[in-house]
């Protein structure tokens, strides 16, 4: 998947308007990030990716590059602040 496949992903998580989400933020700083964008995100990337993350590594993350973090060489591009 490519960086800009995944901020879209988030988006679509987030319920936000596509481009909304740039990847340099902070997850506490989005709009709409809580524990219903989390199961969102899980379940786009199981259906996407087949990747299963747990939500205990999720809530760990604090920012966008974190969370691409948990789907390791999955992105194709590293996504920086």
């Amino acid at each position: 998947m490519e960086r800009n496949e995944f901020l879209l992903l988030l988006d679509e998580a987030l319920e936000l308007k596509p481009g909304t989400v740039n990847g340099s933020e902070t997850l506490d700083s989005i709009e709409g990030w809580n524990s219903l964008a989390i199961i969102s995100l899980m379940s786009l990337v199981d259906e996407r990716l087949s990747v299963n993350l747990d939500p205990s590594d999720i809530a760990r993350c604090s920012t966008i590059a974190d969370l691409a973090g948990l789907l390791g060489n999955r992105i194709s591009s590293e996504i920086r602040p």
